[in-house]
């Protein structure tokens, strides 16, 4: 090779050198070029994360690196793979090979890699990676070809492999490289420091505590109204509405704030002194003199429970009155030392008195005026519903996914003295928000589902705190009851509803937390090729909480994450759109959801017309539960766009409309339920068949106990124990098989309906019988 060829490549060689800013030096191996050029350690956290750390010096918590997901690397153009090819030799693929594996096998290697954040799992992804980076590529970047090259024909050592290998790993897992300052952001530790203008004032916390039908919340209100301005924070849409309405009344002007709805008093939408929100969205910003927090034992509530401590930490007002079970006294004190703020707790006693019968009501013949049968799902209220008003009784039905109207014109219509209806048949959603003139409860069941903070669903035991805020609704003091009564529809419940009635309401521990969207903004300016469901992941993998918070269950929020993943999205509208409260559960509120993100991804206006092309408006009334269920998930779609426009005005501009439209679902949603009992005969024929109503009757004078429903039911699911003896053996079977997921309400039906179709023709029955045993015969020979 001529002087000037030589010349030639090494002055290439080393601009490449001088331009590969990223060399790794790790554990006292280097490059054997390049060698004095160190990697700069990032200092971005400490400029971007302005809130004080914990003095707290536990160690780090170690990540979950099963989260790490490796990045796709692409080729680098500026590579010129003939410099290392000119000044070594070419590469032999079999000693390459060799060489690499030995490299994989050598447990100091593994144990260096681990001391700089590659454990087991990452070290093998990363070297899977870096051979077949090496083996692939058809050019190496100079000074790997030369370190590979001298290794394979025996001139270099093998360790000199490392630095090369851990520069690959930085770049297909590039939160390797700032760890320590993905921790700084996602340390939880003191959230009191997050609202600096709440911290900036004295505030005096005065705690109302006591039961359910307490006055407790009265009393803070009334401060409240008193008040030159104020804001109350409620769990529900329809307290927030109650509030509203009140203060209004009183001659206190208050304007409305939830998720999908903002009302203001003055017709040129100045704001009022006072204003009435559903929690997440209050202010923490606004200086007020009085606040209310309401149902404030929701804080450790798995999903909601960081808004609940979003306002009792950030709220500016002089004094926050915060209403709520006894149980959350203790905590709450210890949750305001933090913030050097003392609590005042003024307690109350139950304005009128509740108490257990002895006795179960055992069958739906035994139905008293102001009765509230209390379900656990919609199944339990359509079947249950349907045989009261077979018996010629109206009755009210109340539950969570109907829309705030009609949840309002059916408890009218319960509390209504010169209404014909005078039973309830409602879920646990009647426990807030609602006033009802209630005077006996009863349990049909005392299992529901419920999602623990894994986000996982189970089936659970009601517990004291839900048993009790329930119970509580019965002779509510401005009913016509005085006095209110509580048993369960079955014998065997009573005893363990008893019991835990009797036990003390568990004292609240933990206080939740959620990730704010500008801390996963500066996630992703770290990590720019992870997807917002990984950001979540990891930043809730190294989140670092002291022992008076838990950060809440982000499973819904993945789940919108995952959805729109595909969908060209900025990083802050994608956060909004996964924070949207909507039903999972309901494919045609997802598919609206998944639709809107698309629509707006294409700077495209949701328009007016393009909503209603959307969902098929106008809308007929229900025929049958399907077409009732459709309704109620439209409702929710009108929910999201209204959410959504108060978020992205432009984007959604036709709110008047659309709530206009709304409105007239609610009327016909309205209608179909108080049509229920017509759309359940007409969704299954079978269920009021005169054999079944025969064998129900029978059921009924055989002594069972309370089983006059347990034959058509599909909801005694989640009953406990024996029934008596002198109930159906099939019954109590059956309620087992779906109680442990052996069998599906549908099964169970499809059962019935079998069941009554041989009843009706034994001869039949008898003959399909002989048949299947001749069948049976023929097959043995």
């Amino acid at each position: 090779m001529s002087v000037n060829r030589c010349m030639s490549v090494f002055s290439r060689l080393q601009r490449h050198i001088n331009s590969r800013t990223t060399r790794v030096t790790a554990g006292g191996f280097h490059a054997s070029t390049g060698s004095g050029l160190l990697h700069k350690q990032h200092q971005t956290a400490s400029a971007v994360c302005s809130r004080n750390v914990s003095s707290d010096s536990s160690p780090p918590k170690a990540p979950d690196t099963s989260l790490f997901v490796p990045v796709s690397l692409k080729a680098d153009p500026s590579v010129d793979g003939s410099v290392g090819l000119e000044l070594s030799q070419p590469l032999s693929k079999d000693e390459l090979l060799k060489v690499l594996n030995r490299f994989y096998k050598k447990k100091e290697m593994q144990t260096l890699a681990a001391d700089h954040g590659l454990d087991a799992r990452l070290f093998h992804q990363a070297f899977i990676s870096f051979r077949k980076y090496t083996m692939d590529s058809s050019s190496l970047p100079a000074d790997l070809h030369i370190i590979l090259s001298d290794i394979c024909c025996g001139a270099g050592h093998l360790d000199d492999i490392y630095p090369y290998f851990m520069r690959h790993a930085k770049q297909i897992f590039p939160m390797l490289d700032c760890i320590d300052d993905l921790r700084k952001i996602s340390d939880l530790r003191v959230p009191a420091n997050w609202y600096p203008e709440a911290r900036a004032i004295q505030r005096k916390v005065i705690f109302h505590a006591g039961p359910t039908n307490s006055g407790k919340t009265y009393h803070a209100i009334q401060r409240y109204l008193s008040a030159k301005s104020g804001v109350y924070c409620g769990p529900l849409k329809l307290l927030a509405h109650e509030i509203f309405e009140k203060s209004n009344s009183a001659g206190v002007p208050c304007d409305l704030v939830t998720g999908e709805e903002r009302t203001f008093v003055d017709l040129e939408g100045k704001a009022a002194g006072h204003v009435a929100c559903t929690i997440e969205m209050c202010s923490v910003t606004t200086p007020y003199e009085v606040a209310v927090v309401d149902e404030i034992q929701m804080i450790r509530d798995p999903s909601r429970g960081w808004a609940w401590t979003r306002a009792l930490l950030g709220l500016c007002a002089e004094e926050i009155h915060v209403c709520g079970e006894p149980a959350a006294v203790d905590f709450i004190r210890e949750l305001m030392y933090t913030t050097g703020e003392e609590v005042e707790v003024h307690t109350y006693q139950r304005l009128t008195p509740f108490s257990i019968l002895d006795q179960a009501v055992e069958s739906l013949d035994n139905l008293r005026p102001g009765d509230c049968i209390v379900c656990f799902s919609k199944n339990d209220i359509y079947s249950i519903s349907r045989q009261i008003e077979a018996r010629g009784l109206e009755c009210a039905v109340i539950y969570g996914s109907l829309p705030p109207g009609t949840k309002l014109s059916q408890a009218k219509k319960f509390n209504d003295p010169d209404d014909p209806c005078k039973i309830l048949v409602a879920t646990d959603a009647i426990g807030m928000g609602l006033n009802l003139s209630i005077k006996r409860i009863i349990f049909n069941s005392l299992v529901k589902p419920n999602v623990n903070e894994k986000g996982e669903k189970q089936m659970e035991t009601i517990s004291t705190s839900q048993a009790l805020q329930i119970a509580g609704r019965a002779g509510r003091f401005s009913s016509k009851f005085k006095e209110g009564e509580v048993t369960t529809m079955h014998r065997d419940d009573l005893p363990v509803l008893k019991e835990i009635l009797s036990l003390l309401v568990e004292p609240i521990e933990t206080a939740g937390l959620h990730p704010t969207a500008e801390q996963i903004e500066m996630f992703a300016y770290h990590l720019p090729d992870a997807t917002l469901s990984n950001l979540v992941d990891i930043f809730v993998s190294l989140s670092q909480v002291d022992g008076m918070y838990f950060v809440c269950n982000i499973d819904d929020f993945k789940f919108l994450a995952d959805m729109i993943q595909h969908i060209p999205l900025n990083l802050r509208s994608r956060y909004v759109f996964c924070t949207a409260p909507i039903n999972k559960k309901q494919p045609f509120v997802c598919t609206s959801f998944l639709k809107f993100a698309r629509q707006f991804s294409r700077d495209e206006p949701l328009t007016f017309d393009w909503v209603c092309r959307h969902i098929s408006w106008p809308l007929a009334e229900p025929k049958n539960i399907k077409d009732l269920v459709h309704l109620e998930a439209v409702h929710d779609v009108l929910d999201l766009y209204l959410w959504l426009s108060y978020r992205f005005m432009d984007m959604f501009p036709d709110t008047a409309s659309i709530r206009e439209i709304q409105r007239e679902l609610d009327d016909i949603i309205q209608q179909g339920v108080r049509n229920i009992t017509r759309l359940i005969r007409a969704t299954d024929p079978s269920i009021t068949s005169p054999t079944q109503t025969q064998f129900s009757k029978r059921g009924q004078t055989s002594g069972s106990s309370g089983t006059v429903d347990s034959n058509l039911l599909i909801g005694n699911r989640g009953q406990r124990g024996q029934r008596g003896s002198g109930e159906m053996i099939g019954s109590s079977l059956a309620s087992r098989l779906v109680k442990d997921g052996l069998l599906t309400p549908d099964l169970l039906r499809q059962l019935q309906r079998e069941w009554s179709k041989d009843h009706s023709h034994p001869l039949k029955t008898e003959h399909h019988s002989t048949n299947n045993k001749g069948k049976n015969k023929k097959k043995k020979k």
